[in-house]
């Protein structure tokens, strides 16, 4: 973040140099926000499939520790 010396104008500041210096500053949060999100989507999706993935495997593992053994003896 750089700091920029504070100039005062020899003229009044208009409401248009407010509303111009706006639309510059919206133009690069949403320029950065833009670039942000793909990743941000990317780890969040990679974070879901990993916790599925935990969540399957963890209930496999319990499944199979409590499955009955069934031994059926012909007479």
């Amino acid at each position: 973040m750089s700091t920029k010396p504070v100039v005062v104008p020899d003229r009044k500041i208009t409401r248009d140099d407010i509303e111009s210096k706006l639309k510059e500053l919206q133009g690069e949060v949403t320029q950065k926000a833009e670039a942000a999100k793909m990743p941000a989507i990317a780890i969040a999706v990679g974070v879901v499939v990993l916790s599925i993935a935990v969540a399957y495997t963890l209930g496999r593992r319990k499944g199979k520790r409590r499955q009955t053994v069934l031994e059926i003896r012909r007479l």
